[in-house]
C-alpha cells in the first residue's frame, strides 16, 4: 500500500496531550495546524513545534499568518504585519514600492514564523476585492489580477527566501460572491470564461512560482454542482490541466458549512474528506475539531483508515510528494539571530 498521509487537523491547547500524540503519529496525518488558542509566546510555540517534530520529522506545521485580521501570533516579538490591501493601496502611489514591501511582508512573516519552527502559512490570498465580500475585505490585495499577481509574486518571493513555501487562495476566487462559506454556501453564477479572464487568471499566471493552491467551498454552477474544493473538473481540468498548475492542492477546512453539502444532502467529515480527495486534492484540512475531546477528529482518522481499505479514496504517491515537497529545506534562523540578520532588519522597514 502506497504511504499517503494527506489529513491536516489541529490540537486545543499549549503542548501535546496522550491523545494528540497519538493522533499526530498517526500514519494518515500529514500535518498540523496552529491557531490562536495555541499560542502563549515564542518560547512556548517553539517548545511546541519542537515536540511536535520530534514525534515525525515529516509533519508539516500550518497556521492561517497573512497580516491584518489573519495573524495568530501578535505578541512577544512578531511584527505586525499590514493587510495585504495595504500593498495594493501602496502599488496606486509607488508600484516598485510597492512590490518591495511584498517581498518584505512574506520575508519577515516567513522568517518570523519559521524561527519558532513553523513550516507553512496559508499565504497569499489570490482573491480579488470587489467590495462586496465580508470574508475577504481587506485580505485581498486588490481588484485588478494583474496587480494581485505582482504583488503576490512579491509575497512569495520573501517567503522563499526564508525557506517557506506557499498556498494560493480561494482557487478559482472567493471574491466576488458576499456570502462567508464558513457560514453559508456561496454561489457564483458567472460562467467559466468570465472567471478564468479574471478571478482566475493569477493562478495561471503564477503557476510557476505557487507550490500550493487551497480551493474555494463556492459553487459555480455553470462550471459544476459541486463546491471547487470537490470538483473534479474544476481541480483535474481547470487548475491542473488548463492553467498548468503541478503542487498540492490542500482543502480548505471541511468543518466550514460550505463543506458539509454536497449533491443537496448532508455529509460527514470523512465523506467530505474522500469526496475532496477523490476529486483532486492531495491533502485535506479539518479545524477546530479537537477541542472538547476530540471527537470529530478521532472519528475522521477512523472513518478514512476505513474507507482506505475500502478502495473509497486512493493513496498516492504523487499527492505525498507534493506534501513532502511543502517542507522547508533550508535551516532557519533562531530568533535572536534572526533579529540581528541584515536581510530582516532591512526587510523590516521597507514594510508599510
Amino acid at each position: 500500500m502506497t504511504q499517503h498521509s494527506p489529513l491536516i487537523i489541529d490540537i486545543p491547547g499549549l503542548s501535546l496531550s496522550k491523545t494528540d500524540r497519538q493522533r499526530l503519529k498517526h500514519p494518515l496525518t500529514g500535518g498540523i495546524t496552529l491557531f490562536a488558542r495555541n499560542w502563549q509566546n515564542r518560547e512556548q510555540l517553539t517548545e511546541l513545534c519542537a515536540e511536535i517534530k520530534s514525534l515525525r520529522q515529516d509533519i508539516l506545521i500550518c497556521v492561517d499568518h497573512e497580516g491584518g485580521r489573519v495573524q495568530r501570533f501578535r505578541t512577544d516579538g512578531f511584527t505586525h504585519l499590514p493587510p495585504m490591501h495595504a500593498l495594493g493601496d501602496l502599488w496606486i502611489k509607488d508600484q516598485m514600492a510597492a512590490t518591495n514591501a511584498a517581498t518584505a511582508c512574506g520575508y519577515v512573516l516567513a522568517s518570523e514564523l519559521r524561527a519558532c519552527g513553523v513550516d507553512l502559512s496559508f499565504t497569499p490570498v489570490l482573491d480579488l476585492d470587489y467590495g462586496g465580500s465580508s470574508v475577504i475585505g481587506d485580505r485581498a490585495l486588490g481588484r485588478d489580477p494583474r496587480v494581485v499577481s505582482m504583488l503576490a509574486k512579491g509575497l512569495m518571493h520573501g517567503l522563499l527566501q526564508a525557506g517557506m513555501s506557499n498556498c494560493g487562495k480561494h482557487f478559482p476566487g472567493h471574491g466576488f460572491v458576499k456570502a462567508d462559506s464558513h457560514f453559508d454556501m456561496p454561489i457564483d453564477k458567472r460562467n467559466l470564461k468570465a472567471i478564468l479572464a479574471d478571478d482566475a487568471a493569477p493562478y495561471e499566471w503564477l503557476n510557476t512560482t505557487l507550490t500550493s493552491v487551497m480551493p474555494a467551498h463556492v459553487i459555480y454552477p455553470k462550471v459544476d454542482a459541486r463546491p471547487a474544493g470537490f470538483s473534479s473538473r474544476w481541480l483535474n481540468f481547470v487548475l491542473r490541466s488548463q492553467l498548468g498548475f503541478g503542487g498540492a492542492i490542500i482543502s480548505d477546512d471541511l468543518n466550514m458549512v460550505g463543506a458539509r453539502m454536497l449533491d443537496g444532502k448532508a455529509v460527514t467529515y470523512t465523506e467530505a474528506a474522500v469526496e475532496a480527495l477523490n476529486a483532486g486534492c492531495d491533502m485535506v484540512l479539518l479545524c477546530n475539531q479537537s477541542v472538547d475531546k476530540g471527537t470529530p477528529v478521532d472519528e475522521l482518522l477512523a472513518g478514512m483508515t476505513q474507507a482506505l481499505v475500502k478502495n473509497q479514496w486512493e493513496a498516492m504517491e504523487s499527492s505525498e510528494l507534493r506534501r513532502l515537497a511543502l517542507l522547508p529545506q533550508m535551516p532557519a534562523l533562531d530568533w535572536d539571530d534572526l533579529m540581528l540578520h541584515p536581510a530582516y532588519v532591512h526587510a523590516l522597514g521597507l514594510i508599510p
